[in-house]
């Protein structure tokens, strides 16, 4: 038995050979979701992340892109906090590139003297970094507009590009939010602690700011939201997993504003057990709705 609909769609084979032969990863199964399984019986985590420079081999990063007909708008991925350009995309990148989009990824928030792990300064300076990188890829590939796809604080910050860069809105056709800080996060609870310990907050801000920006009820996530969530002429969708452990509570990451598109893996496939990492390393459902939110004719 099938445990969605559209699962022979969802696993159906990519027009060429694309992340299944990395070891380490099983996109197939019947709701595409799970590892290979001696991860899943290690619970290894994914291999070091490749090179920068070798991702345009893989189909992404590849400044020689020229957007298809069918696929007119570069798509740009935003890693989420502590992830990188490449590690956090080693499964969607190949995924979106091997059905003819031009697929580009970014580091932003690199603190001094932390290599490998960026998305840790301060939300604002990201949102810049962001905006010029957008810049870049509508001149490197002559589109007219991108499509944004981000994780956790990438499917979050950037709402902060989209509502404070006066000419970001006519440059995103769409953005899609994979396990976003929405309205920031608790982790579990964990983040109240710092109630109970003067003087942590600030070392935390002072260390990291984008981990204390992304506390519920912080400054940031307040002046983020106060006016609304979204900006006209951007398409939004949003997809969530209850088993996320990250951002907490799940629902959180929903935006309750007209013409979102709010998805819960779990509502399409009660056998989804992604968390917060795995729904966007290796969960095909989730690459499979991705792509449905780009090319919305593609939805059933």
């Amino acid at each position: 038995m099938k445990c969605c609909p559209r699962c022979t769609e969802i696993n159906s084979p990519p027009p060429r050979k694309e992340m299944a032969s990395r070891p380490g990863f099983s996109l197939g199964g019947r709701c595409g979701w799970w590892p290979s399984s001696h991860q899943a019986a290690a619970g290894a985590p994914p291999g070091p992340a490749a090179p920068a420079a070798s991702t345009a081999t893989g189909g992404w990063n590849d400044d020689g892109c020229v957007p298809a007909a069918h696929h007119p708008r570069p798509v740009v991925l935003v890693h989420g906090t502590l992830g990188n350009r490449t590690s956090n995309w080693l499964g969607l990148a190949p995924y979106l590139a091997n059905r003819g989009y031009c697929v580009f990824s970014l580091d932003y928030g690199k603190l001094p003297h932390v290599p490998v792990f960026h998305g840790l300064g301060p939300i604002e300076d990201s949102a810049q970094e962001l905006s010029g990188y957008v810049d870049r890829v509508l001149a490197t590939t002559g589109a007219a507009e991108v499509d944004l796809v981000g994780h956790s604080q990438g499917g979050m910050m950037p709402r902060y590009y989209l509502k404070h860069y006066p000419d970001a809105a006519g440059k995103v056709n769409a953005l899609v939010a994979i396990a976003p800080s929405t309205n920031g996060t608790t982790l579990s609870g964990l983040t109240r602690l710092l109630d109970y310990f003067p003087g942590a907050g600030d070392l935390l801000d002072g260390l990291a700011p984008a981990l204390l920006q992304q506390a519920v009820g912080s400054d940031f996530i307040t002046e983020l939201n106060a006016d609304g969530y979204t900006v006209p002429g951007v398409d939004y969708t949003v997809l969530a997993t209850r088993y996320d452990e990250v951002v907490t509570p799940y629902r959180s990451q929903f935006i309750d504003e007209p013409g979102v598109r709010n998805v819960l893996m779990q509502d399409l496939c009660p056998l989804d057990f992604s968390e917060h990492l795995a729904i966007a390393l290796t969960d095909r459902l989730t690459f499979h709705e991705v792509n449905n939110a780009l090319t919305p004719s593609a939805r059933p």
